[in-house]
């Protein structure tokens, strides 16, 4: 099995981690390929750092399995590199909440074990396209989690006249206006009080940020809704960022946002599911109470 590891520059003190993942990897006799730049950033953390069988460029390279090292943002920058090419992902949490990347590092070792055996699940997460003119920089303009729409460091609002299947929605004055996939529901969505809305839900959320009206809510749709934005501002730019990566358009710049024609795969062992996720990582049920007895 050929596997690829992607990781980021603040893994300080996930040394031990990282060996352990090396040598289970190695142990099952599995091929590792490292991103250039993490493998660049292990050679100055690790005394020793184990022979990889190659590094992993800009290039797609056909690996059996990606395995994401960090928090749910190098979830996202690894999965922006196997686009479409169809290989599953493994996130391991080395970073803080971890929704996407939700192997704890505790649980490294059965893991690569299962996987090794083939036990594990595969689910497929939709993602967003973006048709923008100018395009969005360089050549993936697609989001996993979310698409947003913001002001940048300024007072003024942007406006955001928004349609759906070429049938006039609404205007969105505010700070902004996110466009979210079920995965992004727990994520900068969450934030701004849209709904969370489980991975097999066949939806989009429309979320504004700061919205200037007391009547304004999240919007729930159909997955296979096109939305049409057209957006101006008194400040003649503004940012749009797709899962962080970002780019600035002139007022006045329109979109068409619709479902990606492929799916990212993400590997779930067997016991773990959804809503483990939320009791986990959101405390749902948890009574605060309870630790004063």
């Amino acid at each position: 099995m050929k596997t690829g590891l992607f990781g980021n520059e603040y893994q300080v003190g996930k040394g031990k981690c990282i060996q352990l993942l090396f040598d289970k990897l190695k142990a099952l006799g599995m091929e590792i390929y490292v991103e250039r730049r993490f493998h660049n950033y292990l050679i100055r953390q690790l005394s020793s750092l184990p022979a990889v069988d190659g590094l992993i460029e800009s290039n797609p390279r056909a690996l059996d399995l990606a395995i994401s090292l960090g928090g749910d943002g190098t979830f996202l920058r690894t999965a922006a590199w196997v686009g479409r090419q169809n290989i599953p992902i493994l996130g391991i949490n080395a970073g803080r909440l971890g929704f996407l990347a939700d192997i704890n590092t505790d649980e490294v070792e059965t893991t690569l074990e299962e996987i090794s055996r083939r036990e594990y699940t595969i689910e497929k997460r939709t993602l967003l396209e973006l048709e923008a003119n100018p395009p969005f920089r360089g050549t993936y303009n697609y989001a996993l989690n979310e698409i947003a729409i913001l002001k940048r460091d300024t007072s003024s609002m942007i406006t955001i006249h928004t349609s759906l299947n070429e049938e006039y929605l609404t205007n969105y004055l505010g700070d902004g206006l996110l466009i979210a996939t079920p995965t992004g529901s727990t994520a900068y969505s969450m934030s701004v009080n849209g709904p969370i809305i489980i991975p097999q839900a066949s939806n989009f959320v429309l979320s504004p940020v700061a919205p200037h009206s007391l009547n304004v809510r999240p919007l729930v749709i159909p997955e296979d809704y096109h939305i049409r934005l057209k957006v101006e501002t008194r400040n003649n730019n503004f940012l749009v960022a797709l899962d962080g990566r970002s780019d600035i358009y002139p007022s006045g710049s329109e979109f068409l946002i619709r479902k990606a024609d492929f799916t990212i795969q993400l590997v779930k062992r067997y016991p773990h599911n959804f809503y483990d996720t939320l009791r986990k990582k959101l405390l749902w049920g948890a009574d605060a109470r309870e630790g004063e007895r």
